[in-house]
């Protein structure tokens, strides 16, 4: 399961790479085809750019809960749990030290 989330996560970033690099002859193409003005064809570029970054943006997030989900059924606690583990012993260390202090 990991090993497929990593997959579509190399391969969403490998395409967002391949798009940035060739949008600008994408668009150049479809500038000269369909007899587009400059600002025409700035104006498609920057919605080609905005769908992209979306789509990168809503698939970050499935990875997300994919992931999530995957570490909530093999039982491993995440980050947050384990940092408000930390900060509990911490506290606990601070109150006992206190105590002997005190003593």
């Amino acid at each position: 399961m990991l090993d497929l989330t990593r997959k579509a996560i190399l391969t969403s970033v490998g395409l967002g790479l391949i798009a940035r690099d060739k949008l600008d002859e994408l668009v150049q193409k479809i500038r000269e085809e369909n007899k587009l003005t400059e600002e025409e064809s700035r104006k498609l570029a920057q919605e080609l750019l905005d769908q992209s970054d979306e789509a990168r943006k809503n698939l970050e997030e499935e990875v997300k809960k994919t992931v999530g989900d995957a570490l909530k059924r093999l039982d491993i606690p995440s980050r947050k749990d384990f940092e408000d583990l930390k900060a509990r012993i911490e506290k606990l260390e601070d109150q006992m030290n206190t105590e002997e202090n005190a003593d």
